[in-house]
């Protein structure tokens, strides 16, 4: 595919259009509150949640990004070790694992026509994706990595799907493989050791989409029993300052029974779902979630939970069960009595994304049954939250005790953003992979040699 596209890395391109441009979005960087709470009260079942903020200038606060020095990588927590699996990628976001072992990523981002008609405000956010490296065309294709060579890197890359719409989440069930492109879900013919699929794919079902997309990425999961696939579907808005129209079907994980196509609304009030797992011990659906902005730098905590069938999650009118956020309108009492409280916060602004239930053997037994998380990283919080990738020990199904970091070392000693963590995933020899969509890389992490 011949594209004219702004590459990420180095220390150009970070804004595209004038100096007017860059003059403003830098005038806007900076601005807003600074946090009060140490960010550890900001993670657990039992999140501290403060007073909100709602200044007329919110908290900018972005890392810009520079790309990864030669020779460096991301540092590993004590026993682990990691290596670039795959690198030279174009904006890697989410990984799926094949049963022969194959790893499948998706290289993409946001639609052309992405956020039209959200004004000034729309406007300044774009910049500010720009400057964190969020503002390239989309590379609209699924590139497969196979084998691992004696440097620790995928044996063979192939370009295994292409002209896709931004797309995100994947899930094989028998041999069809389901893609979630940003407006419909699509079904490919998938032959088991292909390093290619050329034939046409089927639409499944159409997804909330058009020029005003604000959460564009759509992941998906399949049922433990292959009859089912849950798809998420961000809003369209941050608090639903875009009206409620604009929000049907959004903010929700959706069910599709695939032997009648049939879809239904499983659960609501999710402002951006984006991780899907089954947790192994309790065999309950969990989603990572990105919760709202503007709140001040302390709120309002992203978390993971289990997702219950028919519950609804507070998005726009409360957060965490029943703390009401005033800037939707008209409020609706009648929803926030029923707003179910997440099961594990995942800190402020820390863009939670990756989700990934470990179930292997390779790396240490503490591991056993817990989450890895991946956080992309804020933009409206003073200072940083995310940019690395966590881990939540679970006991018999549920999260038993505070986050361990995993993978740090993505922001560079004065604030620039070498890496941030997307998509992670668990490969067949039981390494963690994560999906790097900033330093373009696959990292694979692996018990460190004694």
């Amino acid at each position: 595919m011949n594209r004219s596209r702004t590459r990420r890395g180095g220390r150009h391109g970070l804004f595209s259009g004038s100096p007017a441009v860059l003059a403003l979005t830098l005038a806007v960087a900076g601005c807003g509150d600074v946090a009060t709470l140490p960010d550890s009260a900001g993670f657990g079942p039992r999140p501290s949640l403060p007073a909100p903020r709602m200044d007329l200038v919110p908290t900018v606060n972005t890392a810009r990004a520079v790309g990864w020095p030669a020779g460096t990588t991301p540092q590993a927590a004590a026993g682990l070790a990691v290596s670039a699996y795959a690198s030279g990628l174009d904006h890697p976001r989410w990984l799926h694992v094949l049963p022969n072992g194959d790893v499948l990523v998706a290289e993409s981002n946001a639609p052309a026509e992405h956020d039209i008609g959200t004004g000034f405000v729309g406007w300044v956010s774009k910049q500010i994706m720009k400057s964190v490296g969020a503002g390239v065309p989309s590379a609209d294709r699924i590139t497969l990595l196979r084998g691992i060579d004696a440097n620790g890197v995928a044996a063979t890359r192939s370009v295994f799907l292409q002209g896709l719409h931004s797309p995100f989440g994947m899930a094989l069930v028998g041999n069809n493989l389901y893609v979630a492109n940003t407006d419909a879900v699509w079904r490919f013919a998938y032959v088991p050791g292909a390093t290619q699929i050329t034939t046409p794919g089927v639409k499944l079902i159409d997804l909330p989409a058009g020029k005003l997309n604000h959460h564009w990425t759509k992941n998906l999961i399949a049922s433990p029993d292959g009859t089912r696939l849950y798809v998420t579907v961000g809003s369209n808005s941050n608090a639903g300052e875009n009206g409620m129209d604009k929000e049907t079907g959004r903010a929700a994980i959706h069910e599709i029974d695939l032997a009648s196509g049939r879809a239904r609304l499983f659960a609501s009030g999710l402002r951006n779902p984006n991780g899907l797992a089954w947790q192994p011990a309790s065999g309950a659906l969990w989603t990572t979630v990105n919760e709202r902005d503007g709140l001040g730098s302390d709120l309002v905590p992203d978390y993971m939970t289990a997702v219950q069938d028919g519950a609804f999650y507070g998005w726009p009118y409360s957060y965490y069960g029943q703390h009401v956020d005033t800037r939707p309108s008209p409020p609706r009492p009648d929803l926030i009595a029923l707003a179910r409280v997440p099961d594990y916060a995942l800190g402020a602004h820390t863009a939670s994304l990756g989700l990934a239930f470990y179930n292997a053997t390779l790396l240490s037994k503490k591991y056993a049954g817990g989450a890895f998380v991946g956080q992309h990283g804020s933009w409206n919080r003073q200072p940083f939250g995310g940019y690395k990738v966590i881990f939540v020990p679970f006991a018999e199904g549920r999260p038993a005790g505070p986050p361990e970091d995993v993978l740090t070392g993505f922001l560079s000693e004065n604030g620039d953003a070498r890496g941030r963590p997307v998509g992670v995933a668990v490969d067949h020899a039981g390494a963690l992979l994560v999906a790097d969509d900033t330093g373009n890389s696959v990292w694979r992490v692996t018990p460190a040699k004694r």
